[in-house]
């Protein structure tokens, strides 16, 4: 509180234990829960962090009946499953942050190895938040100019597999925690495009009810995010490896759905 002159906000910020108090929010974002430890999959939380969810769910559903739920909390493609299947709210008001995350350590590794700004790169990844994840090099570029022209093969195979390993290369060095700058960072984009009606498209875990060829559980895809939440799924043109990959993926997670 005592940064607001010298960041130049005005906002209040407010903690709390009582739900009550967080009557009629907006957003409601989740992240708490156990953290994943060296030699931990996301997997592996589940059982312990689905009681963490679901006890926040039913709490602050009584509280804000209208507000867009987002889900941080790992493994998050079976956190934000549950938080949909207890909430009851309609797919659009429930979503995971997971691309916005994943895209941004693509673009760090991409700027890192081609030593150019992260500004003029263009970069997705899709598909479950975890081991599967589907960094895109036919969909990357900088300043418009194809990743493929710029890289080998090889090196970008590299950086596809550094990008899908970040979380636990981050566990590693951290040894007692997990990652939670980056995360918070790109939670807030996702915030203010749905305070502000920004309409950005973003990576987001979003409920497929067809799209991609999938039914019935969130997937890491691009949308539009803005005040009623994720307003469109847009739908790229895979590969046929993309795409084998993008099935592999949703496989995983409906893996990590069935132990709710």
């Amino acid at each position: 509180m005592e940064t607001k002159p010298l960041s130049s906000s005005d906002i209040n910020i407010k903690g709390t234990n009582n739900f009550r108090d967080t009557k009629d929010s907006d957003v409601i974002v989740i992240t708490a829960g156990a953290q994943r430890k060296a030699g931990m999959s996301r997997e592996d939380l589940t059982d312990i962090n689905k009681k963490i969810v679901g006890d926040i769910i039913k709490n602050a559903i009584k509280y804000s009946k209208n507000a867009k739920i987002i889900v941080v909390t790992n493994p998050l493609d079976a956190m934000v499953h549950l938080a949909k299947k207890l909430s009851r709210f309609p797919k659009e008001r429930v979503m995971g942050m997971a691309g916005i995350l994943d895209s941004s350590r693509f673009k760090t590794f991409i700027s890192m190895e081609l030593d150019v700004s992260v500004e003029d790169i263009s970069a997705l990844v899709l598909g479950g938040h975890g081991d599967s994840m589907i960094p895109l090099p036919n969909h990357a570029s900088v300043n418009g100019i194809p990743l493929k022209e710029l890289l080998s093969k090889k090196r970008i195979d590299s950086i596809v597999k550094r990008t899908r390993n970040a979380g636990a290369e981050i566990i590693k060095l951290e040894k007692d925690s997990s990652a939670f700058f980056s995360p918070g960072a790109s939670v807030t984009e996702m915030v203010e495009s749905i305070i502000k009606d920004k309409k950005r498209i973003l990576p987001c875990a979003a409920y497929l009810n067809g799209e991609y060829g999938i039914k019935g559980i969130y997937m890491g895809v691009p949308v539009k995010l803005g005040a009623r939440g994720i307003e469109k799924i847009i739908e790229l043109r895979l590969s046929k490896e993309e795409k084998r990959n993008f099935v592999k993926s949703a496989n995983a997670v409906k893996k990590a759905v069935v132990r709710l």
